[in-house]
């Protein structure tokens, strides 16, 4: 005789009715009001070699949101008035960005807007669910001038000034003068594309997407997202390196064009195998603190 206890069974899952409508109508607004950010920031994009990890971000975003359905259909939708003034906070803040043709507060504004949306059709539950997804966000949208540059000169003085050092070891001769390198044959400007910061921008991103899928223990993910720093810098300061010898012992003009960005490509593959190298290191030291299988991620 089988014992019937009332009980539903772990396995089973609830879906509670989602406002659709409501999505719909919502996701139509954003993209109106919005539509010139958003094309602009296509074109960003596409132009902008820092952004050009941009195109996948939402992409990847979509995915992980699609990875969760179950769990996004299961959980309890209750909507959150007050979304509705994080919706005007963003509509707010767009009007600002436009006054004052500040780049950043427009784009995020978009976000800000989403933000107050999913709060008004799913409350706090629903956000709390995305946030990885919503995390992973910001990263399609361009740093603020102001940091950016705040950012990109330090990294540039570091870059040249490692070069500079490293080519006078191998006997080639080398001044630096600011972020000028004078070689025997030729002048080396470490300019803000070799600044080290859109491998540092990729590489974060692709950090936290790697860290998501391949490993679910906290402390991991944040000890290799803040890897992503020195690594980045210093395969940025390899990269003026490799240039600079390249160039000189080969041929000038591997230092612009195809070439040198063939090599920053390079050169980015092997800060992502460093990466992920030292993830692999790390499992082998604390391969014991691995989390139980079915741990919620």
């Amino acid at each position: 005789m089988v014992a019937v206890t009332g009980e539903r069974p772990v396995s089973a899952v609830e879906f509670r009715p989602v406002p659709w409508i409501a999505i719909a109508w919502f996701a139509i607004l954003i993209v109106v009001v919005y539509f010139p950010v958003l094309h602009r920031l296509i074109n960003i994009w596409s132009s902008d070699e820092d952004m050009g990890h941009g195109f996948f971000v939402p992409v990847v975003a979509g995915f992980v949101v699609w990875q969760r359905r179950e769990r996004l259909l299961s959980i309890h939708w209750k909507p959150a008035w007050w979304g509705i003034g994080v919706i005007l906070l963003g509509i707010a803040e767009s009007y600002v960005g436009t006054i004052g043709a500040e780049q950043f507060l427009q784009t995020s504004a978009v976000l800000v807007t989403l933000l107050g949306v999913l709060l008004t059709c799913g409350g706090v539950a629903l956000v709390r669910e995305l946030a990885f997804p919503l995390l992973l966000l910001p990263f399609m949208i361009p740093l603020p001038a102001l940091i950016y540059n705040k950012i990109t000169l330090p990294l540039q003085f570091f870059a040249s000034w490692v070069a500079e050092n490293v080519l006078n070891f191998v006997d080639i001769p080398t001044i630096r003068d600011g972020n000028v390198l004078e070689l025997p044959q030729q002048k080396l400007n470490v300019a803000e594309a070799c600044s080290g910061i859109r491998s540092l921008l990729s590489l974060t991103f692709l950090s936290l997407v790697y860290t998501y899928f391949f490993d679910r223990r906290v402390w991991m993910r944040v000890t290799l997202f803040i890897a992503t720093v020195p690594i980045a810098i210093l395969a940025n300061a390899a990269r003026v390196t490799i240039t600079g010898i390249i160039s000189e012992k080969i041929d000038p003009s591997l230092a612009h064009g195809f070439s040198h960005t063939v090599e920053g490509w390079l050169i980015f593959l092997v800060a992502l195998g460093m990466l992920i190298a030292l993830h692999a290191i790390l499992n082998r030291f604390f391969k014991d603190s691995k989390p139980v299988e079915g741990e919620h991620a």
